[in-house]
Order: structure tokens, then sequence, then C-alpha cells
């Protein structure tokens, strides 16, 4: 498995594992259930995650995504 994006943002989050359900590429959601200890559900970063032999199709569907919404320091995956 491969990460694509790692966020803490939850409208960037659902925005972008939309993106590969439209182009078919089966994904994984992981962190969707932390929440930190003052009980606030989006301080933690989620992580959406594709199969490695999905990787290249993944980060082209989310492309035009990285250029116009994300953060200088989440367009390579590593996000906060």
């Amino acid at each position: 498995m491969r990460k694509i994006l790692k966020t803490s943002d939850p409208a960037l989050f659902s925005l972008a594992r939309m993106l590969p359900n439209r182009e078919r590429i089966m994904h994984f959601m992981l962190d969707v259930q932390i929440t930190s200890p003052e009980g606030e559900t989006t301080a933690e970063p989620r992580t959406l995650m594709v199969r490695a032999e999905d990787e290249a199709r993944a980060r082209a569907a989310l492309a035009t995504l990285a250029d116009h919404l994300l953060p200088p320091g989440e367009k390579d995956g590593e996000g906060k």
C-alpha cells in the first residue's frame, strides 16, 4: 500500500477520497476513527492509501486537487 495523502482537513480528505472512486481505484482510509484527548475529531491527520500498482493513477487523479487546494507542505503526501 502507498500513502497518497495525509491531512487533518476533513473537507479536503472527503473531496480527495472521492477522486479515486471516480477513477475506480481501490483505496483505504486510515486514522478516521482517531480522536484527540480533547474530543475534537478533526485534530488528527487522516491518511488515504492505495495499492502500489494504482499509485500513479491515484496521484494523477489527485494532481488537480493538489494544485488548487492543498497547502504547499501537503502536496507531497506528507501532511502536517
